[in-house]
């Protein structure tokens, strides 16, 4: 979900690997910022756990550039947020979402500036990130205290990026997560946070989420591959439940993050970190999908894939990023995930000491 890192030699797609075809054997799998949560598919591919695939793994630091490569078909698979998924609809790519991975569980704050009160945002600068979720959180927590976007002026910036404004005091709010949060509190006296996604009414809507999009052509030429590569995402997440700490030090190593701060976002206990994450496992994410019975956690209906998509569309709107009003289903595939089930893949997955 995040920009935490800048890994400059992992953030633009060689020329090789940009015009190489994916082979039968060789699958190219983006991730949109360097994030734990987008860490299994490599886990995964470190452990063994996808015997019969190279895997080629691209990390962004760029939403949007990895949108375009997957829509390209330049890459085959792409985990990245889930509120993207009205706009592939919108623009006809030929991509779809397969899958929610999991929810924000209370990363995702708005930081407002000392001394700044509500009835100071209007005119005001405000920061973050286009079409991702962090313009969605700010979008939506302006619209409960009676502020409409136009009534302020939006700064394009990543968590990271503002910091720096946000210490000048150029910036009255900000979109952030940690470790940019305890950085900014802990340097300005006074600041605070507004609203975070560990708000219950907030989990509910399921639209602070993570999603794992594949393109459509890959689909239908090698949907055995993407079916195993769906598999292996969640026996990465399986390994990480069963080998935390091994597993939080490997994804350090890939991200090249501290250590302390994979805990800090995804947890120690193999299952989630209020203030970060919450992992689905495979029958979680089934659930929502509509390909496994029951309900899934947080209130979340079966089946609410669509309906979560529709609202995201619907806030999209109403922030002037879409016109349309879009078939929420066009963007969703869950077959991959009903092939899974009727193969008889389970997981169910509860957190341990840590």
């Amino acid at each position: 979900m995040r920009h935490v890192q800048t890994i400059a030699a992992a953030a633009t797609l060689s020329a090789a690997a940009l015009a190489s075809a994916a082979t039968a054997d060789t699958v190219k799998v983006g991730i949109c910022v360097s994030w734990p949560g987008y860490a299994m598919i490599e886990v995964a591919s470190q452990k063994g756990l996808i015997p019969n695939h190279d895997i080629a793994m691209t990390i962004f630091e760029d939403p949007l550039g990895g949108h375009a490569a997957l829509a390209a078909g330049q890459i085959d698979v792409y985990e990245c947020t889930a509120d993207y998924t009205p706009l592939i609809v919108d623009r006809g790519t030929d991509v779809v979402n397969v899958g929610f991975m999991n929810p924000s569980y209370g990363v995702d704050h708005i930081i407002l500036s000392p001394d700044v009160e509500v009835a100071d945002i209007p005119g005001a600068k405000v920061a973050a990130p286009q079409a991702y979720i962090g313009h969605l959180l700010m979008g939506i927590w302006l619209d409960s205290v009676g502020i409409t976007p136009d009534q302020v002026e939006w700064v394009n910036l990543n968590a990271d990026e503002a910091v720096g404004p946000m210490m000048s005091g150029d910036l009255a709010a900000a979109y952030m997560y940690e470790p940019w949060i305890s950085k900014v509190l802990e340097a300005r006296p006074g600041a605070k946070s507004s609203v975070n996604t560990l708000d219950a009414e907030v989990l509910k809507t399921g639209i602070f989420m993570d999603a794992l999009y594949m393109n459509k052509n890959f689909i239908a030429e090698k949907r055995d591959v993407a079916v195993d590569i769906l598999r292996a995402r969640w026996d990465g997440l399986g390994y990480w439940n069963a080998n935390t700490e091994e597993t939080n030090a490997l994804m350090a190593d890939f991200l090249q993050w501290p250590v302390e701060d994979i805990g800090y976002v995804i947890g120690t206990d193999g299952k989630s970190f209020e203030g970060g994450i919450y992992m689905f496992d495979f029958d979680e994410s089934a659930r929502l999908c509509g390909a496994l019975d029951g309900d899934g956690p947080f209130g979340m209906a079966n089946g609410s894939m669509a309906d979560t998509v529709s609202l995201t569309n619907d806030w999209w709107i109403k922030l002037g990023l879409m016109t349309n009003k879009v078939e929420a289903s066009a963007g969703i595939d869950c077959s991959l995930m009903g092939d899974l089930v009727t193969s008889g893949y389970r997981q169910s997955l509860v957190a341990h000491g840590g």
